[in-house]
């Protein structure tokens, strides 16, 4: 049986400065603990009174006996550390799966449930899907599109669950179109623009392909002052009319975007591709600044988890 002290005592010192921190933000979703410790490969964040865990996939074989063992261990400690309870722990595992579950799910609450970040109140399921509904690496950018949103029209595009147009609006955004392709990720931004009091009319939802929305939105000469853009590293849906690779597709993207962005307006675009690298004509047509190093928050050890970019039309 693998001796889970270390863990234990790493775990509880990132939780005893960490919930101080996350009570000042005031957020109720971060990262605790993230592989801090190899031989126990976990993210765990901390959702409110939930905790969700996530095991990476390190190849490690061992009979499923001892493996459950050192599961059940490891939840044992997360509850002790947080107070969370046992049940409310929501468990990922990468470990190859027989069959075809590759995602093994723990959790007896019920899967939808609110919870605040820095002011702002999003759903969030644990359970149910893969991610959460909510990327806390971009807490950061999030807040920085708060800051600077005020009277301004706002794009916000490969929206997911639409939390960085719910910044814009607080920060007083006059107008938003949050687009994404999904039906669940749409509906899930309605709910969550329902819960923070956005007007509907005014912050409107738009199901589309990115690259087709780009193309209608020049032609119609559509233009926005803040544009958020975080696109997948790769997607071959059936409902796109293309196959997207964020590395190949870089400069159609930026490019496109920037057509929509006011002269004196600024495009943030991030995406979690660790490979990637910024195409560097792109730097010769506009102003670009990297920003990853204050985009990524504190609690997040591994700070090569994103990538993000301000980018800016040359001066005339």
């Amino acid at each position: 049986m693998v001796d889970i002290t270390p863990f234990a005592n790493r775990l509880a010192k990132n939780f005893k400065h960490l919930a101080k921190w996350a009570k000042r933000q005031p957020t109720e979703a971060w990262r605790v603990y993230d592989k801090d410790i190899p031989q126990f490969p976990f993210a765990v964040d901390i959702y409110g009174t939930r905790v969700h865990l996530q095991e990476y996939d390190t190849g490690w074989q061992m009979e499923d006996t001892e493996y459950h063992a050192w599961i059940a261990a490891v939840l044992d400690t997360i509850a002790s550390v947080t107070g969370c309870a046992r049940d409310g722990i929501s468990l990922k595992t990468r470990r190859r799966q027989k069959g075809l579950d590759q995602y093994e799910k723990v959790g007896q609450f019920g899967n939808n449930f609110v919870v605040t970040e820095q002011g702002e109140k999003f759903w969030v399921n644990l359970d149910d899907y893969l991610d959460t509904g909510l990327f806390l690496d971009h807490r950061n950018t999030r807040r920085r599109v708060r800051d600077e949103a005020a009277g301004k029209r706002f794009l916000n595009l490969f929206a997911y669950t639409g939390s960085f147009t719910v910044y814009a609006a607080a920060g007083g955004a006059v107008a938003s179109e949050t687009v994404d392709l999904s039906n669940t990720y749409q509906d899930w931004s309605r709910r969550n623009f329902i819960l923070n009091g956005l007007d509907l009319e005014q912050h409107q939802l738009v199901r589309d392909d990115v690259f087709q929305y780009l193309e209608d939105a020049a032609y119609h000469g559509k233009a926005f002052d803040l544009i958020v853009m975080d696109p997948p590293s790769f997607s071959n849906s059936k409902k796109m009319m293309e196959v997207l690779d964020v590395q190949r597709d870089q400069a159609r993207l930026v490019d496109g975007a920037m057509r929509l962005l006011k002269p004196d307006g600024v495009l943030y675009f991030s995406n979690n591709l660790r490979s990637f690298t910024l195409d560097a004509a792109l730097a010769a047509r506009y102003r670009i600044r990297d920003i990853s190093a204050s985009s990524v928050p504190e609690d997040f050890r591994n700070k090569k988890i994103h990538q993000c970019w301000q980018i800016r039309h040359q001066e005339v």
